[in-house]
């Protein structure tokens, strides 16, 4: 919804006062079906040459993504460290080897299961136990463990990176190609001098609409997406990173209560709970 309304601000803003100080925003109409179609045309085309068919499938899955509220909220935080405390509370009473079965089988897993919300999350889960299956093992020690950690979560970051720079260089593009339109119409006017002069400006104001449609688009509408994309992949990679330290805190002898308090330290400020309350959800879940 903020997306939809930062999009009607700007456009609000921009063509509402071009019109209030006398513009004649028909010729802006007239013009725009034919500049869009120039500007779209070439900078899709050249997405498509600039980028790999997985990055241009991983951009297509992410815009709508950018249009919703981010999924990542302290209620799923504290769901996620909840999640964490059982099994790792049931690993510390019955043993490593007792939470094999939740790990092989997360989907049919009780603990999974009572927090839908993290548990029905495959990257949350495959993280999650794939790690838990080396601490089963016992053949990593925790040093090795961590350094496989933070290889994974780069690569999740690198992929999750891909839509952005793409949307990113597309930005950077729609200028040149705005430009490329607004040269085509001034080549159509020079080739219609003969006409009068209300004419021939008419035709010049039509080339620079494809200029302006061009920054218009750049800076108003596609680079806020990407930065906005950026900032998800951010937040994604945060929950990992919350997974890692309590995992790890655990493997270096710390109990529950305190491992969760390692992954709780790594969240961002706007969606890390307090001590209290995450105690108090992990009790209300016992």
């Amino acid at each position: 919804m903020l997306v939809i309304i930062g999009y009607a601000v700007a456009m609000g803003c921009i063509f509402g006062v071009y019109v209030v100080h006398g513009g004649n925003i028909g010729v802006i109409l007239t013009a725009l079906p034919f500049e869009l179609i120039t500007i779209f045309g070439g900078a899709l085309g050249a997405f498509v040459v600039n980028n790999q068919p997985k990055v241009l499938k991983a951009t297509i899955a992410a815009i709508p993504q950018a249009l919703k509220s981010s999924k990542y909220t302290k209620e799923r935080y504290m769901d996620l460290m909840a999640m964490l405390y059982d099994i790792l509370q049931k690993a510390r009473k019955e043993g490593l080897m007792a939470i094999e079965k939740d790990v092989e089988n997360p989907h049919e897993s009780p603990i999974f299961q009572k927090y839908p919300t993290v548990g029905s999350d495959h990257h949350v889960v495959e993280f999650t136990t794939d790690y838990l299956r080396m601490m089963v093992s016992g053949n990593l020690n925790a040093h090795e463990i961590e350094a496989l950690m933070d290889n994974e979560i780069e690569t999740h970051h690198q992929e999750a990176h891909g839509p952005v720079a793409a949307i990113g260089r597309l930005a950077g593009a729609l200028p040149a190609f705005g430009i490329v339109a607004a040269v085509l119409g001034v080549v159509n006017t020079m080739g219609s001098v003969g006409q009068p002069p209300a004419v021939l400006g008419g035709m010049i104001a039509s080339a620079l609409v494809g200029t302006f449609l061009g920054i218009l688009l750049a800076y108003a509408v596609v680079e806020p997406l990407g930065g906005l994309l950026e900032q998800k992949a951010q937040d994604a990679g945060k929950e990992l990173e919350c997974i890692k330290s309590t995992l790890l805190a655990s493997m270096q002898g710390y109990n529950p209560s305190t491992a969760i308090e390692f992954g709780r330290k790594v969240l961002f400020s706007t969606e890390r709970p307090t001590f209290l309350e995450l105690e108090g959800h992990v009790r209300g879940k016992k």
